[in-house]
């Protein structure tokens, strides 16, 4: 696929804050109409650059076209066509469910009285419309998340950036905002998502970038990068069970991965590990297929931390 089918293309993107590289040689490819992940543990670099997208931040090289502006020499034309959900819903207290739409429409220009029906269909696509007039203290977790979702849709943006956008929800409220985001993907738009959840990303993501220490460490599809980095089944075993089965000690057909009182066993063939198994039948330990997080685990030596 060709350049211009891209929402966002990124080029050689670096950043450095006191002496520090924050990202490093970063180069990222978005086509339209797909829904890209990025995962990383703290310090990987994913909030630089997501604020390097945005033009809030000024990069000290690389090249960044977003929906086909260069960013940040144009990034208030970028802004205007995307739609951006953060970590945090930053929805103004004092106003009721619709007044947040109303006045975040004003923010870019547009006339509220005019969008009375597309407020209607978006508190619906959002599952809101009988709480139109309630004030903010009165939703949920899940609700604040969905209305933070539609007031990023407020100016029908053709991409949204989803920074961690369910943080901090109950199972089922994540699980209402995912089917909300396959829509959006149903109607054509673009999506780039930053996540600490493995399902969520395993579950939206047509391709993942994995980031550590600024720079893109792997990319693929979820099963690509399952397929390409891991053995097909783990183990997972306390580490001083480990300890008594000699895991320590290197052995051909098993790789083992020690974090903290945890030991991971990673093999190709299932039997190995049963083989292992069979011999501490009392010992608390897990057997089963080999997933992104232990993508994660072999590609930055570390748990995905929140």
């Amino acid at each position: 696929m060709d350049d211009n089918a891209a929402a966002l293309l990124v080029t050689d993107l670096r950043k450095t804050y006191g002496g520090r590289t924050v990202v490093d040689g970063l180069s990222l490819r978005v086509a339209r109409g797909t829904c890209v992940g990025l995962l990383g543990p703290n310090g990987a670099g994913k909030t630089t650059t997501l604020r390097l997208l945005l033009g809030h931040t000024r990069p000290d090289a690389g090249r960044i076209e977003v929906l086909g502006f260069s960013v940040p020499e144009a990034a208030s034309q970028a802004r205007a066509r995307l739609g951006v959900v953060g970590q945090s819903d930053n929805l103004d207290p004092d106003f009721n469910v619709e007044e947040n739409l109303y006045h975040y429409a004003r923010y870019y220009g547009l006339d509220p009285r005019a969008l009375r029906e597309r407020f209607t269909d978006l508190l619906t696509f959002a599952g809101l419309e009988d709480r139109r007039d309630a004030p903010l203290r009165e939703l949920s977790g899940g609700m604040r998340r969905r209305l933070a979702l539609i007031r990023a849709l407020v100016h029908d943006p053709v991409m949204l950036f989803l920074d961690e956008p369910t943080t901090g929800l109950d199972p089922q409220a994540r699980f209402h905002l995912w089917q909300r985001f396959r829509q959006l993907r149903r109607e054509g738009r673009t999506l780039l998502l930053t996540t600490h959840y493995m399902e969520e990303a395993e579950r939206l993501c047509d391709r993942l970038v994995v980031l550590d220490h600024g720079r893109v460490v792997a990319e693929g599809s979820p099963q690509e990068l399952v397929r390409r980095h891991v053995e097909p089944f783990v183990l997972e075993l306390p580490a001083e069970a480990g300890r008594d089965l000699g895991l320590g000690e290197e052995r051909h057909e098993l790789r083992t991965l020690h974090l903290e009182e945890t030991v991971f066993v990673y093999a190709r063939a299932r039997e190995n590990l049963e083989s292992l198994l069979s011999r501490c039948p009392e010992t608390p330990a897990r057997l089963r297929p080999s997933n992104l997080e232990d993508v994660f685990f072999a590609l930055t030596g570390h748990a995905l931390r929140d």
